[in-house]
């Protein structure tokens, strides 16, 4: 790979990063601060959660959230983050397609934009293995074979 295109490759990566820490710090906020609101926007129904299943939710993406400001800040040297950070995003790619199929209240919002979520969290796997690969193993127990 020339310097070019390392470079281009490396801001992207950086970027998807970025924004996967401001998207999921968004859901934390949303769900874990603003419950009501949430509620509205997905549901159209009050706010009613005896088990605790949003603020589960937020603490989920709080993890999430950790887990690729961690990668963000420590990528470039150990490329492997990346991988970990697809493993995430897997971890997330059926939740919103059984979320929005199995709820019995949802807005025309959840309907639009949930189903969606799931195949973006696998091809954002899928770019974070390939840039890992592409890079090389640079000194990382876990490099492309």
């Amino acid at each position: 790979m020339s310097d070019d295109a390392q470079r281009t490759l490396e801001r992207r990566v950086t970027a998807l990063l970025a924004a996967l820490v401001l998207f999921d710090l968004g859901l934390v906020i949303w769900a874990g601060l603003l419950p009501k609101l949430w509620f509205k926007a997905f549901h159209g129904v009050p706010y009613v959660d005896p088990e605790a299943l949003l603020p589960r939710m937020a603490a989920q993406w709080a993890g999430f959230m950790l887990c690729q400001l961690a990668a963000l800040l420590r990528w470039r040297r150990a490329p492997w983050w990346l991988v970990l950070v697809a493993g995430v995003r897997l971890c997330d790619a059926l939740t919103d397609l059984t979320y929005v199929a199995l709820a019995e209240h949802t807005t025309w919002f959840a309907k639009a934009t949930l189903p969606a979520m799931g195949p973006i969290n696998a091809l954002m796997a899928w770019y974070l293995i390939r840039c890992w690969k592409q890079l090389g193993p640079r000194g990382s127990a876990l490099g492309p074979r």
